[in-house]
């Protein structure tokens, strides 16, 4: 849930309000019953939770051709052929 700002028009008291999106604004000021005009406000920052977001995301990659991670395929034998029992 967002926290808004509001501006009382009347005697210019700010004050935070912790509220959800769907609720109705506020009309009243808490100091003076004054109006009160909900201002806009950039938001809060990003929070990235849990591990590896770095690592996976934003790590640096190494250049095309290069892949040090990847396990190489593995070379198949060739069984050696068995002699024929004919004589």
């Amino acid at each position: 849930m967002p926290t808004y700002d509001y501006k009382c028009q009347q005697c210019e008291h700010t004050f935070e309000y912790f509220q959800a999106m769907s609720d109705a604004r506020l009309e009243n000021c808490p100091e003076c019953e004054g109006k009160v005009r909900r201002l806009v406000s950039g938001g809060s920052g990003l929070i990235f939770k849990g591990s590896g977001f770095y690592l996976t995301d934003y790590a640096k990659k190494d250049s095309p051709g290069k892949s040090k991670d990847l396990p190489k395929p593995e070379k198949k034998k060739k069984k050696p052929e068995k002699e024929s029992a004919k004589p």
